[in-house]
């Protein structure tokens, strides 16, 4: 599907001939787990399963120093894709946001710490913010879904705007990356597709997205800047590899494709967050064991309060 006078494979990525090549990363080409152990492990599962990437836009990723990187969420790899953009950049890793339920999966944890990623309470959302921060100033590329969810209709739905208040407080570079095919290997909603299957992954670094101004107007130019650039690819996409008979699952609506619109689709998601939160409270009244439990709850958060409120009547008046 490429043609070999324009394109040329460079490890597991077709890229355009004309992409200049690195010089390692000083010290994340040397990384002994993420960079010299994870990467490589990577890449060779994904050579196993016949994934047929292109890679664009690698120029404009920093060669040194730190850039947040924004990528649209559409299935489950993303972050795996995501992680192997950069490495054609000298060998540099992204350390990538990513829910703490993660991190809380005992192996999978202590994996997600050996390779500096950075856990997400959204209950606690300011810390995780601080971390990336931190994370950024130490020079590190950060990688961040600012639509928090996968896309149930494979288009940009509304973004958060933590990837901008975290671009501004750090001073890195925001820059978008559209990952487009992935929802093809496993997405919510439909199988997983991890067998040898082929199947064309088309990812993309855009330039840096301007963030001054307001986080909301600075969000909206980054909401702006993804839909141009996952259209950009999609487009590329179907050019490469279509046409594409129509009612495909995996293609939104708006190509001839059967995924929910996104009207359709926050209408899911209501419901998915509605039955969660039904399941969370129905666990938490089992694990309370029935009645007797639930009024010692009860009876626990009142002697609590009782505390509290004469703790409250006891401390010294901040009145002068």
């Amino acid at each position: 599907m490429h043609d070999r006078d324009i394109w040329e494979k460079r490890s597991i990525f077709w890229v355009a001939k004309n992409t200049p090549s690195y010089e390692p990363h000083p010290s994340e080409a040397k990384e002994p787990f993420y960079g010299r152990i994870v990467v490589p492990l990577i890449k060779r599962m994904l050579a196993a399963q016949g994934i047929d990437f292109t890679l664009e836009g690698v120029e404009n990723l920093p060669a040194t120093g730190p850039a947040l990187l924004a990528f649209n969420h559409t299935g489950y790899f993303d972050f795996i894709f995501g992680g192997t953009v950069a490495s054609l950049k000298g060998h540099r890793l992204v350390r990538f946001m990513a829910k703490t339920e993660i991190f809380d999966v005992p192996v999978v944890g202590l994996i997600m710490r050996g390779m500096r990623h950075i856990s997400v309470d959204r209950a606690a959302g300011a810390a995780s913010l601080d971390e990336a921060v931190r994370s950024l100033r130490e020079g590190n590329l950060v990688g961040i879904f600012p639509e928090a969810t996968i896309s149930r209709a494979f288009e940009i739905k509304g973004l958060k705007s933590g990837a901008v208040r975290i671009a501004a407080q750090s001073g890195a570079p925001l820059i978008p990356v559209a990952i487009w095919g992935s929802q093809r290997v496993w997405t919510k909603d439909h199988p997983r597709q991890l067998g040898r299957n082929h199947f064309p992954v088309w990812i993309k670094v855009g330039s840096p997205v301007d963030i001054s101004g307001t986080p909301e107007e600075a969000t909206a130019r980054l909401k702006k800047a993804m839909e141009a650039l996952v259209d950009e690819v999609r487009t590329r996409y179907e050019e490469a590899y279509g046409p594409f008979p129509g009612g495909e699952y995996w293609r939104p609506a708006s190509m001839g494709g059967s995924a929910p619109s996104l009207e359709q689709a926050a209408r899911i998601d209501a419901e998915e967050k509605r039955q969660r939160a039904e399941r969370k409270a129905a666990k938490a009244a089992k694990s309370a064991k029935g009645p007797r439990g639930l009024r010692a709850v009860i009876g626990r958060q009142g002697v609590l309060a009782k505390a509290a409120k004469a703790a409250k009547k006891l401390a010294p008046s901040k009145k002068p």
